[in-house]
């Protein structure tokens, strides 16, 4: 089985990413499944009904989220709703949404988790402890479990990667919008990318115009983040999974760009 997962959708150069490079890339890699983390997709932060319909329509099946998960309040009257939608699952109980989902497939049945670190972010419960209690429920429904890892600090997403190394089929890095280049099998079968990178916005810092945060770091002022133009790039990973197992047998990044 071949899952493709998009990296941060940042504001409407990243749903334009989508629209012009999903459909060749499900036809040339045979994908089975498409996930893409959503927190940023309306404006830049955050999710609305209208954006999230807009990236089922291009193609997407299924949405993680982040931190800015309630940058847009109207969220709130949808998630619990929205069955393709969910937030990271360690967010305070009564939080609205749902911290794993699952959807089906060539007639199998994949879980996909999302989680938040909380390194440089919010102090919400720890991802290890909870992982396991999360994935232990997961696990009785289907062995193929993809984990979005939306976190800063690069050591706390490998550390759960080695962590949960054959438990899951895929920890993949979301938050930091730059893609890395250690995409790769752990021991025990689980697939890993530290950041699988940005769709959005290629000319920028992180999505945002280069001329904003450069002046921002030259003069220490506040400024308004208004993301930039030109052109634009979809980052992304294809693992291949074993359905019988939830194992991966291999992952793959990729970058597209548009000039």
């Amino acid at each position: 089985m071949n899952i493709l997962f998009i990296g941060d959708v940042v504001g409407n150069p990243g749903r334009e990413a989508i629209k012009v490079f999903l459909k060749p890339l499900i036809k040339e890699y045979g994908i089975d499944l498409t996930i893409a983390n959503g927190e940023n997709a309306a404006g830049g932060k955050g999710l609305t009904k209208e954006v999230a319909e807009e990236l089922y329509d291009y193609g997407i099946e299924f949405i993680t989220m982040g931190n800015h998960v309630w940058d847009q309040r109207s969220i709130m009257k949808f998630i619990d709703q929205e069955a393709r939608l969910i937030r990271p699952a360690n967010y305070p109980v009564g939080a609205p949404g749902k911290g794993y989902g699952y959807i089906r497939t060539k007639g199998k049945k994949i879980g996909i988790l999302n989680l938040s670190g909380r390194v440089f972010l919010n102090n919400l419960e720890d991802p290890f402890s909870g992982a396991i209690r999360w994935i232990n429920e997961m696990r009785q429904e289907t062995p193929l479990i993809i984990v979005d890892f939306h976190a800063e600090a690069t050591s706390e997403k490998v550390a759960l990667g080695w962590f949960l190394d054959g438990k899951v089929s895929a920890v993949l890095g979301t938050h930091t919008h730059i893609q890395t280049a250690d995409a790769r099998l752990l021991h025990q079968g689980t697939a890993y990318i530290t950041d699988v990178g940005m769709s959005g916005p290629r000319d920028s810092v992180l999505g945002v115009k280069k001329e904003t945060i450069i002046n921002r770091f030259l003069t220490q002022l506040p400024a308004k983040f208004e993301l930039a133009a030109g052109p634009i790039q979809l980052n992304a990973v294809v693992i291949d999974v074993d359905e019988s197992t939830g194992k991966a047998r291999s992952i793959k990044a990729i970058q597209r760009v548009q000039e």
